[in-house]
């Protein structure tokens, strides 16, 4: 398949995939993305944007807005609640342009979640923080301060963000609810690719022959680039995030990190930290 290296090639790549997928109206197509099209922006309305949230995009994600940016379409989902067919209309990736109070609120998710998270039933606090204290007023004070070297957090669909920081090596996409934050992926190119799987033709039908049945499975060059990605590597690192992800033993995947003993046939889902009682 070749899937391009170079992130303008692989961007242009994914667009024209993805719109001929979207152009026939047949059971692969999702619902609501028929004849859907990307909607690019210009380097005048990127600035713009970056004016107006006081923003900075990274030059990869600038590269994603000049290319890709958002869908013209709304994605339909349709579940069942109490016997009760739902049908919702969701944003794809967010348009900044038309989806400015969506944007605005979701800019702030991420610090009233983790901030939530303190005093909710998760009680999260960690060891950088040093001993919990009993105020209120004292733990969010100690927060904000955590918080205000967090790295950059942009968003890019539902809880999906990007890191915006050019000084790190990596810049990975993130998905963030509170205290429970999972790497996606350490690049915009991974990501991409495991965010929009089901609309790029990657998979191969493979036939198990304990079940009798054909099952997808990723080609095995796009298994490798994600196996790549989640290598062990002493530059992935996220300031002052990093603690929070290792906080859930879930995170140490992410990094390349064995949380668990070797050996090991119970592995129980523990904090990698308890804080002290509270003084």
């Amino acid at each position: 398949m070749n899937i391009p290296v170079n992130l303008t090639e692989f961007l242009y790549w994914v667009k024209d995939r993805t719109e001929k997928l979207w152009s026939i109206d047949d059971e692969n197509c999702p619902k609501g993305f028929y004849g859907a099209r990307w909607q690019s922006l210009s380097e005048e309305q990127i600035n713009q944007i970056e004016k107006k949230y006081q923003v900075s995009f990274t030059s990869e994600h600038r590269e994603f807005l000049k290319i890709l940016h958002a869908i013209d379409k709304k994605e339909i989902v349709e579940y069942e609640d109490e016997g009760e067919l739902i049908t919702e209309e969701c944003t794809f990736f967010y348009n900044w342009f038309e989806n400015e109070e969506e944007i605005k609120k979701i800019l702030n998710t991420p610090y009233d979640w983790m901030l939530d998270d303190i005093d909710s039933v998760n009680k999260v606090w960690l060891k950088s923080w040093g001993i919990k204290p009993a105020s209120l007023e004292k733990r969010k004070e100690i927060f904000d301060e955590w918080f205000s070297h967090v790295p950059t957090l942009l968003p890019l669909m539902g809880t999906r963000y990007i890191i915006s920081d050019v000084d790190l090596v990596w810049r990975p996409v993130l998905s963030i609810r509170g205290s429970d934050i999972v790497i996606m992926e350490w690049d915009f190119r991974t990501y991409l690719l495991n965010e929009l799987r089901g609309y790029l033709d990657i998979h191969i039908d493979v036939f198990d022959e304990e079940d009798q049945m054909f099952y997808p499975e990723l080609i095995d060059e796009v298994q490798q680039i994600f196996n790549e990605n989640y290598k062990y590597d002493e530059t992935k690192d996220i300031p002052y995030l990093k603690e929070m992800i290792l906080y859930w033993s879930s995170g140490w995947s992410s990094f390349g990190l064995s949380y668990h003993p070797e050996n090991a046939r119970v592995h129980p889902i523990v904090k990698t930290y308890i804080a002290e009682e509270e003084k």
